[in-house]
C-alpha cells in the first residue's frame, strides 16, 4: 500500500518548487531506506549548479592559480581539465605517500582552525526564516542589489548590510539581496568602522521636530524609520515616512534606511487603500534643499493619496512643482 501511495505521490501529486523532494527520496531509496542528514545535504549540493560554479571559480582563480605558479599542475583550457605534472612517473607507493602527506596537512589545519575556515560561506550565524528571505528577495525584484544580475542567472543570498559580528541586526532594513559572487566578495571582514555607522543611527538633533516625534503620532515604525500623518495634509490620509536618524536629505540615507523607508511606504499603501476604497493613486515625493521647497531639514517622504476627480486635470503630477511645466 505504501509503495502505491508513494509512487502516486512522486508521479502525480508531488508539487515541486525546487528539485529537493525527488532528490531526497532518491537518496533514501538508493541507501536501503535510511540516510544521514549530512549525506542528504551532500546529494542536494551535488545538484546545486550555483555551488559548483562558485567552487569552479575557486579552482581556477585561487588554488589552481597557485599550483600552476609552482608548476605542479597544468590546465587544458579547451577541455577545462587539470593534470598533475609528473604523475605518470610516480609509483603506486609514491602516490599513497603523497595522499598521506595531504591528509596530514589537512588534519593539522583543521585541528587549528576547525569549522571557522568556512565561516565566510555561511549565510549567517543564526536563523533567518524563509518568509523573511523571500520578502527580501521579492523587494529586490529577485536581483542582486549590487551588480543587478537576475536570480535566473545566478543564485541569490540574503546578506546583512551591517554584519552581525559588527552589531548588525536581523531587521529587514539591514538585509539585502546579493548574488553569491557579490556576497562572497563582500564577506563580513570589511575594514569600515561599522561602530561609527551604528552609532550614527542614534543621532538626533535637539532642535528638530522630526527628531522629537511624540509616540502618539506614530502610526507605524521599524528599526530605522517612522510613519506619521502629515499635520497639514494635502489630501485625506496624507502621510510622512521619516528616518529616525537626523539626516538632511534623501541622498544622505544609507541603503538600510532606504530599505526601512520603503518598507513603511508599502505598508502605508495597503493601510490607506484598506481605509479608503476611493484611493486609486499616490504621489510620492521628497523635497531636497531649500530651492526645492524643503522647510524642515530632516529628510521626510510625502505619500499623498489621490482619488479620481480630486482635481480637474491631474496630468503631469509632480511636474507641477514648477508652474505651467506639468502639461506636456
Amino acid at each position: 500500500m505504501q509503495y502505491k501511495e508513494l509512487a502516486e505521490f512522486i508521479d502525480v501529486k508531488m508539487r515541486m518548487s525546487h528539485i529537493y523532494q525527488p532528490v531526497m527520496l532518491k537518496a533514501l531509496l538508493e541507501n536501503d531506506g535510511e540516510c544521514h542528514e549530512s549525506k542528504i545535504a551532500k546529494v542536494l549540493l551535488a545538484h546545486d549548479a550555483s555551488q559548483i560554479e562558485y567552487y569552479t571559480r575557486i579552482t581556477n582563480n585561487m588554488v589552481g592559480k597557485i599550483l600552476r605558479g609552482h608548476n605542479f599542475v597544468e590546465v587544458d583550457k579547451k577541455e577545462k581539465a587539470y593534470s598533475l605534472v609528473g604523475y605518470k612517473d610516480f609509483t603506486k607507493e609514491q602516490v599513497l605517500e603523497l595522499v598521506a602527506l595531504c591528509n596530514k596537512r589537512l588534519d593539522v589545519f583543521l585541528e587549528a582552525r576547525g569549522k571557522k575556515i568556512f565561516d565566510h560561506r555561511r549565510k549567517s550565524s543564526g536563523y533567518i526564516s524563509g518568509t523573511i528571505k523571500y520578502d527580501v528577495l521579492k523587494r529586490a525584484r529577485f536581483r542582486c542589489e549590487l551588480c543587478g544580475i537576475s536570480a535566473d542567472e545566478k543564485a541569490l543570498e540574503v546578506d546583512h548590510i551591517v554584519p552581525r559580528n559588527k552589531g548588525g541586526t536581523d531587521d529587514q532594513s539591514n538585509l539585502q539581496s546579493l548574488c553569491y559572487s557579490c556576497n562572497a566578495m563582500k564577506r563580513d571582514r570589511d575594514d569600515t568602522d561599522f561602530r561609527a555607522i551604528r552609532e550614527s543611527y542614534e543621532y538626533r538633533d535637539n532642535g528638530c521636530i522630526f527628531c522629537k516625534i511624540d509616540q502618539d503620532q506614530v502610526i507605524n515604525e521599524n528599526e530605522l524609520s517612522y510613519l506619521i500623518h502629515d499635520r497639514f495634509p494635502v489630501t485625506e490620509l496624507h502621510t510622512l515616512i521619516i528616518p529616525k536618524r537626523h539626516v538632511g536629505t534623501y541622498f544622505e540615507l544609507s541603503l538600510a534606511e532606504i530599505n526601512a523607508c520603503n518598507q513603511l511606504i508599502n505598508l502605508a499603501k495597503h493601510e490607506i487603500e484598506n481605509n479608503d476604497s476611493n484611493v486609486d493613486g499616490f504621489n510620492i515625493g521628497i523635497n531636497n534643499g531649500k530651492s526645492a521647497g524643503q522647510t524642515i531639514f530632516h529628510c521626510h517622504i510625502h505619500m499623498i493619496p489621490r482619488r479620481s476627480g480630486d482635481i480637474d486635470n491631474p496630468r503631469g503630477g509632480i511636474r507641477h512643482t514648477i508652474p505651467e511645466k506639468g502639461y506636456y
